[in-house]
């Protein structure tokens, strides 16, 4: 595969962070739950950004892991909307992954998230664009 034809990230960065022990197991792999809630933290900034306001993560689609992520590598989540509706955002987010001494993007998963535009009461609004 040449360079042209190399997988890219789709969509806006919206968070890139270092991986550290606090949220891996003993063996330095980094707990996937801890990733699925950086992908939500990504997406509803985004998502609140397009609501003008405060929105909340109504459901997350299938995902699967396809590479491990280790302490010490560097992640960046990709968001990109896919349909916005009277009061709802949803957004694919992607998660690339950097190794230590390594130049390489390279994808560990994606994942739809849908976010719902709420009151501050918690009450679903519409979005006004």
């Amino acid at each position: 595969m040449n360079d042209s034809e190399k997988p890219t990230p789709k969509g806006d960065l919206s968070l890139k962070l270092v991986s550290t022990y606090n949220n891996a197991n003993g063996f330095g792999d980094i707990y996937g739950g801890w990733v699925v809630s950086q992908m939500d933290m990504a997406g509803s900034q985004h998502a609140a950004k397009i609501a003008h306001g405060r929105v909340a993560t109504v459901a997350i689609g299938d995902m699967a892991f396809l590479l491990p992520v280790t302490v010490g590598s560097t992640l960046s989540f990709y968001t990109e909307v896919v349909n916005i509706g009277r009061s709802s955002i949803k957004m694919n987010v992607e998660v690339w992954v950097c190794y230590p001494a390594e130049n390489e993007l390279r994808k560990v998963t994606e994942a739809g998230i849908t976010f719902v535009a709420i009151t501050k009461t918690g009450n679903t609004r519409a979005i006004t664009q």
